[in-house]
């Protein structure tokens, strides 16, 4: 059946997002002061701790683990309600990891980030990294003295995936809203990928582009992965998400991710799909260009997601960048860290 001139103007005002690099909320409502063992708690210690610790995640109780390098530093930890990891490398010497396959691994149909559990600095390699390529980036690996993985990814890393309710450009092209947003003047907008308004300045509801949503009003990409654009009529844009079975998710925040989340993705293709977050911070190499930032997940996407939303609960946490594989077989998925957009265009969550 085909969908309504009016459910399609609804759909086009549903959101979806990202997240990992944080941003000031603008106009976002005052939250109370995090938990010891909180998920932001727990990366404001890691962060403190400086080379001492290599990152957080959450374990399989949902308890919050911060790796440290040293007893002292495990001591603060367990002091903050938070579980610690004695690990071998520190932030630093995984840091220096990252560079060299900065240096010498930027092929496409790479990507990277660092893996807490393992303390390692993982990087994959899709089908396309064969030969010469494949080889270049296990030297590069080698060099790091153990300190940097190589694996595997199914499939081709790609943008041309698409999420939450589909948004139309003009002169052709597909992809979806993700969280609706507003400035503090109240003129209201919605994010999605960047990839996408990087191709058209209007967009439309529906596919015979009859209905105007917007036009953009700001994009990045490469380097990041978000766009803007600014909302024809307010009316359009509602703080919620498709759940693709008749009801809908109100969105009230945004947050950052962490490794171990339960997130949600909302897409125009696939519809809903869930699963967790595997990294934060991860750089991947698309054919059209490095992004770096990233939240990996294990949700699947197909074309026709990109820009959609990735959220847990009620907090917009990402928009869909990229990614390998399909709904069928499985497979990883990007996103952009929605705060980052936020904050770069002072809005909030409508």
């Amino acid at each position: 059946m085909r969908p309504t001139r009016s459910s399609l103007l609804r759909a086009a005002s549903v959101a979806a997002a990202g997240t990992l690099v944080a941003g000031a909320l603008i106009g976002a409502p005052a939250q109370a002061a995090p938990s010891p063992a909180s998920p932001d708690a727990a990366a404001t210690l890691a962060e403190r701790l400086g080379d001492r610790s290599a990152g957080t995640y959450a374990d399989a109780s949902g308890k919050m683990v911060v790796t440290v390098t040293d007893e002292a530093a495990a001591r603060q930890v367990r002091a903050s309600g938070a579980t610690a990891k004695v690990v071998k490398r520190g932030a630093v010497e995984l840091n220096r990891a990252t560079a060299e396959l900065e240096r010498s691994a930027k092929i496409p149909g790479t990507a990277w980030w660092t893996d807490a559990v393992t303390n390692q600095v993982v990087v994959s390699v899709d089908s396309t990294v064969t030969g010469a390529k494949l080889e270049q980036v296990k030297a590069a690996a080698a060099r790091t003295g153990g300190a940097v993985r190589v694996e595997a990814e199914a499939g081709v890393l790609s943008t041309r995936i698409s999420g939450g309710q589909a948004i139309y450009a003009a002169g052709g092209g597909r992809c979806s809203l993700g969280f609706n947003v507003r400035n503090s003047a109240g003129t209201t907008f919605f994010l999605t990928a960047g990839h996408c308004t990087n191709i058209a300045s209007t967009w439309y509801s529906n596919s015979g582009q009859t209905s105007v949503l917007g036009t953009r009003t700001g994009t990045s990409f490469p380097g990041n992965d978000y766009g803007i654009v600014r909302h024809s009529n307010s009316a359009n844009a509602t703080g919620n998400v498709s759940l693709y079975n008749g009801s809908y998710r109100d969105v009230t925040g945004a947050a950052n991710a962490y490794v171990g989340q339960s997130v949600q993705r909302s897409g125009s293709t696939t519809g809903l799909k869930g699963g967790s977050v595997t990294a934060t911070n991860a750089t991947v190499n698309y054919a059209e260009g490095s992004v770096s930032g990233l939240i990996r997940t294990n949700v699947c996407a197909e074309p026709g997601d990109s820009g959609g939303s990735l959220f847990s609960g009620s907090s917009a946490v990402g928009l869909t960048s990229g990614g390998s594989g399909n709904c069928s077989s499985g497979g990883t998925t990007y996103f952009q860290p929605v705060t980052e957009p936020m904050s770069v265009y002072g809005v909030s969550i409508i």
